[in-house]
């Protein structure tokens, strides 16, 4: 039995994911590249190339990542890319995306040839929590003025736009898809190829598919582009959990349980968006607060219903741990850092990486 805590990462799960991400290439026509701010965890590209057509980055590291480890067509973005990267950077894409028009002027002509774009913000978005809103007030991400967009149109083939987060909705991603249509038409009608980036709950249970798929190809056709998308979540939905041990129990006012592992270090979203995790693996009549185990006064994954009182050496499975977790760990505490373990297509089970005293020890100085 493997020691917990450890990510526990579904290779059956990941696959139902992956037909529906292939369905939509089929009849859309939309390459459709892994966003690797989501997820990275690479032993399992194996697979998902398979699928998909390459990697987005947001740093040059995820460029580096995704060329090495997963290949396929490689885009790379920054907010800011910093003049001691920017060589690596080109070395390692296919494409090159520029925040800024700022940014586009100072390093455009050291692409070495390779297509160059930039990110459109249209001032608008589904997003839910202000901290992942691009169009928050002030924001940094992107250009929105379409005759600036317009007066560098000479300098980029293509334009990568995010403004749907957690978006489950398809009318809501038709509106703002069309939004983008009335604003930027004359520039959309100039460019070999736009990213519609992340955000898009196609995968999710329910979603209209193939009105998804319709929409995309119109919006080709129209305008003579090559879409992108590029999912992180919608990848990989409900394809792994975070497994766990019970430490100690107690009770004030509530039923707590302790387990070996944190929000602030291990699901460290859950604590930035307040939200709570998926314990929903029993619906029994014993409800418990699941607690992590550092000082942190708040490191709660939420409240769970149980088939019976739990004990010390129970295991508990906390779903839907695969974005912006393993990408986000970190040693908070110095607490144990959690396995990353993989669930062939086959059943087996087996460990991909795992961490120790050293590692903790050489992440610091």
């Amino acid at each position: 039995m493997i020691q917990t805590p450890y990510y526990l990462i579904d290779k059956s799960a990941l696959l139902r994911n992956l037909k529906i991400i292939q369905r939509v290439r089929e009849q859309s026509g939309a390459r459709v590249l892994l966003a690797l701010k989501c997820f990275a965890t690479w032993s399992v590209f194996d697979l998902m190339r398979e699928y998909m057509d390459g990697t987005t980055s947001s740093s040059l590291y995820e460029v580096k990542l995704g060329y090495e480890k997963f290949g396929g067509e490689t885009h790379a973005y920054s907010v800011a890319f910093a003049d001691h990267e920017i060589e690596a950077v080109v070395a390692n894409c296919d494409k090159i995306i520029f925040n800024s028009i700022s940014q586009l002027n100072r390093f455009a002509s050291g692409a070495g040839g390779k297509p160059v774009g930039l990110r459109l913000n249209p001032g608008v978005s589904c997003a839910g929590f202000d901290l992942a809103d691009p169009a928050r007030p002030f924001s940094r991400l992107g250009e929105s003025d379409p005759q600036r967009i317009i007066d560098v149109v000479d300098q980029i083939s293509g334009v990568m736009i995010h403004n749907n987060c957690e978006n489950k909705d398809f009318d809501r991603f038709d509106a703002l898809l069309a939004d983008v249509e009335a604003r930027y038409g004359e520039l959309l009608h100039r460019l070999d190829w736009v990213s519609l980036g992340g955000g898009i709950s196609f995968t999710a249970d329910g979603y209209p598919v193939d009105a998804f798929c319709a929409r995309l190809k119109q919006f080709a056709n129209t305008y003579g582009v090559q879409v992108y998308l590029e999912p992180g979540e919608a990848t990989v939905r409900h394809t792994t959990t975070l497994e766990v041990s019970v430490l100690d129990t107690a009770f004030n006012g509530k039923n707590l349980a302790v387990v070996d592992s944190s929000t602030e270090a291990h699901m460290l979203d859950l604590l930035i968006y307040r939200e709570t995790a998926p314990l929903g693996q029993a619906q029994g009549d014993h409800v418990y607060q699941v607690c992590g185990k550092t000082c942190l006064a708040g490191d709660i994954f939420g409240e769970g219903r149980f088939d019976r009182p739990l004990q010390v050496g129970d295991r508990i499975s906390i779903g839907d741990a695969a974005g912006y977790t393993m990408v986000k760990k970190n040693w908070f505490n110095g607490i144990h850092m959690p396995s990353i373990a993989v669930k062939e297509l086959d059943g087996t089970v087996h460990v991909v990486r795992d961490f120790s005293f050293d590692d903790y020890v050489a992440s610091l100085s």
